[in-house]
């Protein structure tokens, strides 16, 4: 089947899934460290098959400091198949910013991504079936104003939304309480944009250069949340 939005090299695009029947896809903690840990690992050219189950076997339990010794004692070079510009995994759904950056590879990278979690999610909570309601979706981000309202509902919006279920209807009441919440989450880049947390995962590219400083990144936020900026993104985000 076409995707709507055609994925080429040098696009950024706008990834999300949900759970099959919007049911969980991270029920423990462990869960979601695991969800990061393949959006690490599965980002390469390379086979991948089985590789955190081996890294556990062989070292106990796998941390991602743990997944950092691997990878910078790995022998062979890794080649990405994406660009990892921002991440949120959340208890039944996932939303990532990608670029494409060398053909087919966001294809890749989702599909190595989507089967080695599900194998370890059904293996763990002893399940059946398919993890994720159907294939993932993409929207092209083409606009760089579009690019930074999105980071922000990625990295601090979804989060917000564990506190606050209906800002969405009724604004956020206190905003230095969601971001101190968003802060407090762990499972997004947005400790990363903060510059409070190494991330083995991102990428920033083109936002490295809009976003140059924490600080530039912390005076986005505030705005985009001050203002209600993201209502010109509603569109593009997961219902």
């Amino acid at each position: 089947m076409l995707r709507k939005y055609p994925i080429v090299p040098g696009t950024i695009h706008h990834v999300y899934s949900r759970g099959a029947a919007k049911l969980p896809i991270c029920k423990e903690e462990a869960d979601y460290w695991r969800f990061m840990q393949g959006l690490c690992l599965f980002n390469d050219v390379a086979s991948t098959s089985s590789i955190l189950w081996r890294i556990e076997r062989d070292r106990r339990r796998l941390t991602m400091n743990v997944l950092k010794e691997y990878v910078v004692q790995q022998s062979h070079k890794r080649e990405p198949l994406v660009r990892v510009l921002a991440y949120c995994a959340m208890g039944n759904h996932y939303h990532l910013l990608l670029e494409e950056i060398r053909k087919g590879g966001i294809t890749q990278f989702m599909r190595k991504l989507g089967t080695g979690y599900a194998r370890y999610f059904n293996n763990k909570h002893d399940r059946v079936g398919v993890l994720f309601q159907s294939r993932f979706k993409n929207i092209l981000v083409e606009d760089e104003r579009y690019l930074q309202y999105l980071l922000v509902y990625i990295n601090v919006l979804n989060p917000i939304g564990i506190a606050e279920p209906s800002w969405k209807e009724k604004g956020i009441r206190n905003i230095d309480e969601a971001l101190a919440f968003a802060e407090r989450y762990r499972f997004s880049s947005h400790l990363d944009y903060l510059g409070k947390r190494g991330s083995l995962i991102l990428d920033k590219g083109i936002l490295a250069e809009l976003l140059s400083t924490p600080d530039a990144y912390v005076e986005l936020v505030k705005g985009v949340l001050k203002e209600k900026k993201y209502r010109a993104i509603e569109h593009l985000t997961l219902e």
